[in-house]
């Protein structure tokens, strides 16, 4: 068997009410990568205003240093860069 498949996680600033992007962006991601990830974890932060997504621990995006959210097109191709270079994203793919 290959190496283990990586667990992305999406840590979320609960008191901001930011739970429901959170499983969206899961559920997109899921759907995405079915066959490379392992699973997506939504870890509710203790700390105002987080919204940090990892790919096993390693961040590839923090809402607070890009001062923003990430679109989930450019979600999927920071993930997908990471797990699976090779792979097609669609429409996902074409530039904006």
């Amino acid at each position: 068997m290959s190496a283990l498949k990586p667990t992305i996680s999406i840590e979320y600033c609960p008191k901001c009410g930011w739970m429901l992007r959170a499983a969206y962006m899961a559920q997109e991601l899921l759907s995405t990568f079915t066959d490379e990830i392992n699973g997506v974890l939504l870890q509710p932060s203790e700390f105002g205003g987080s919204y940090i997504i990892r790919i096993d621990g390693e961040i590839v995006f923090d809402r607070k240093e890009k001062g923003r959210f990430p679109e989930i097109k450019e979600l999927k191709q920071l993930v997908r860069d990471v797990v699976s270079p090779d792979k097609s994203l669609g429409h996902s793919d074409k530039p904006a």
